[in-house]
This record gives structure tokens, sequence and C-alpha cells, in this order.
């Protein structure tokens, strides 16, 4: 497809900088995807679109401190990484500044000396390999020295690293957090679990690559970036169960999505995994495992607002963004939300898209 066709006029002013104060009391556009109709709440007001037995899947991914600033050993001159993914042991893929003079054996250090790091393997892109040096438990050290990397758009450093962490935030590794469960708090859940409707936690591991462009004209030619993800088997029993009964399994969620897509349309049923993903849904796709979708709004011509348009139309999603452009919603990271629900008929999708 087109890459224009998933392009939308979008002030720069809409890009939300910072979270809401309290995060229940962002906006929330409410969509049947069936009816073709929408209506704007607040996000507590996700109550009144929920049902016992449905199930609510989160992506439990825990956001480190991945951005390390440090200096070379050889020249002291500045060297910036940002740690990807771990690879085996202490090494790791980062993202390095000025990478063309990072080479095999270049040694970067950080702080004060108590964590230091050698280049191990090179690759094209700023990408790196490197192996870590230090006393102790690594993800210690990296809370004292690392910083939260925030997407390119938002401008300023956030004061407090829990401010880009969901509540529910539990296994370390993402580069990036899963930032539709910003809305939930601890007494939103506490309220949904009382109104009979389950939770059940799975893992992706975001890196950067989420925020990375579509650099192609035919989405046909655009390669996805590959994310590790985990379903234990207590996961895959809940949720398969949920589909045996007819409940809907409602997404929180992007990284929720291709987790639950892959290992479905692997196994053909829910299954407990560990392994990597790089499945690209876009118009055209046949959603399999969700039913229901909570996430925010996107930007314009990403893989993210491919995979929303996959769900419900791409000319209606246009549309709804429209809508929500003109009525002033926040967009992104610490931006508002949407609840997509409904019936749907994907072959007429497919003449749409």
């Amino acid at each position: 497809m087109d890459i224009n066709l998933f392009d939308f006029y979008l002030p720069e002013e809409q890009i939300a900088q910072t979270p809401e104060k309290k995060r229940d009391e962002a906006r929330l556009l409410v969509v049947d995807r069936e009816k073709k109709t929408y209506e704007d709440k607040k996000f507590y007001d996700i109550l009144d679109y929920l049902k016992p037995g449905d199930v609510l899947v989160r992506n439990n991914t825990k956001v480190i401190p991945a951005r390390l600033i440090g200096a070379k050993k050889a020249t002291g001159g500045k060297c910036e990484c940002l740690l990807l993914k771990q690879i085996k042991g202490d090494v790791w893929e980062c993202l390095v500044g000025g990478a063309h003079s990072v080479r095999i054996g270049t040694e970067v250090t950080f702080g004060s000396g108590e964590l230091s790091a050698t280049c191990v393997e090179v690759f094209p892109e700023g990408i790196r390999h490197m192996e870590f040096h230090y006393e102790g438990i690594f993800l210690e050290v990296l809370e004292r020295l690392g910083k939260v990397p925030l997407p390119p758009y938002i401008k300023k450093q956030i004061a407090d690293n829990s401010e880009y962490q969901t509540v529910y935030a539990k296994v370390p590794g993402s580069a990036a957090a899963p930032t539709a469960g910003f809305h939930f708090t601890e007494e939103l859940f506490e309220k949904i679990k009382a109104m009979g409707v389950e939770v059940v936690d799975v893992t992706l591991n975001i890196g950067l690559g989420t925020f990375r462009p579509v650099k192609v004209l035919d989405t046909k030619d655009h390669v996805m970036h590959s994310e590790r993800y985990e379903m234990s088997e207590e996961a895959a029993e809940r949720l398969n169960l949920a589909k045996q009964e007819g409940r809907r399994i409602i997404a929180i969620g992007t990284t929720s999505v291709r987790t639950l897509e892959s290992n479905y349309a692997k196994f053909g049923r829910f299954q407990k995994a560990v392994e990597d993903t790089s499945i690209f849904i876009q118009p055209g796709y046949h959603y399999q495992a969700v039913d229901a979708l909570i996430t925010n709004f996107h930007l314009p011509k990403s893989t993210l607002v491919m995979l929303v348009s996959a769900f419900m139309g791409r000319e209606w999603t246009l549309e709804c963004y429209k809508h929500a452009v003109e009525s002033g919603y926040r967009f992104f990271s610490f931006g508002d939300a949407m609840f997509i629900h409904g019936a749907f008929d994907y072959d007429t999708a497919k003449i749409d898209g």
C-alpha cells in the first residue's frame, strides 16, 4: 500500500510533551467499529464499556534506564549508548552516538568509572554490540547512572522515571514503554477486577524500532523490527478458555496486540512461548486473537496507524483521527486514548484498504 494513504494533518502542539497529572483523567475516544460511531469520554469511563468475563491483556514490561552518557577511554570524547536488547550475558545491542569512531576494542566509561563497556561487534546504522563491565547487579548500576530513553518527539527529560512506566511494569527489558497502559491506575484496576473482568499479563520487550519512521513508499517494502515476547502457560490457558467461551479479549496497546496475534497465528491457539516476533499488521490482515483494543493516538504514516487501520478500516480510522485533531486530543506516548470495540467485516476492510 502507498504510505501516503496513512497520512493526516497533525499540529505539532498536539504531540503531548507531559503526562496527565492523574492518569485516568486523560480523554478517551470510544469507537464502535461496527456501527461507525464515536463518543468523547474520559478514560475512567472505560468501566462503562467493559463487562464481566472480558479479558484485559496488558504488557508488563518495564522500561530500563537505558540511556548512558559516557566518555571514550582513549580520547575522553563524549559517547552516548542506548541499550536496545540483551544479546548474551553482559553483551548488549546498543545504538551509539558518533558510532563512526567506536570500533571493535573501543572502551567507554560511565559515571565515575563504576561501569564501562567494550565494543565487540560493529553493525550498520550506529548499532554496536557492547560488553559491559561492572561490580554488583547490572540493573542496579543502570538505575544509578542511566536515564529513561524518551521518544525523539518528547523534547524535555522527565523529572521522575516512574512517569514513563505503567503502574503494572514488572519485567525489566524495554527501551520504550507500552504507553496505552499509562492511563490505568491501581484503583481503576481494582474496580475493573471487581466487575468480574480478568486481567492477564504477557511480556514484550519494546525496542526503539517502534519509533523508526517508515522510509519506503510501498508498505510491502518495509522491514518490521523484531521484538522478543513471552507468554506463560497460565496466560495461554486463560486466553484459550476465554476464546472457547466466546468472551472478549481486549488488548491494552499495540505491543499486546503484536504478542497475541503473533502467538495465535503461529500455533492456531494460545501457547506458552518465548520467541521473537516481527509481525507487520496492516490493512488486509485478519485479526484472530483480539476482539477489542485500547490504544493511544499515533503519528502519521506510522506502522501503528496501519495496525489500527487493519482493526477498524483505514478510512474510518482517518475519520476518527480527524475528529481527534479537531477536538484537541493529545497524541502519542503521553497523549489520550481510544477504545475500539464492536464486530467487524474484514472483507469490506480489504476493499477499503
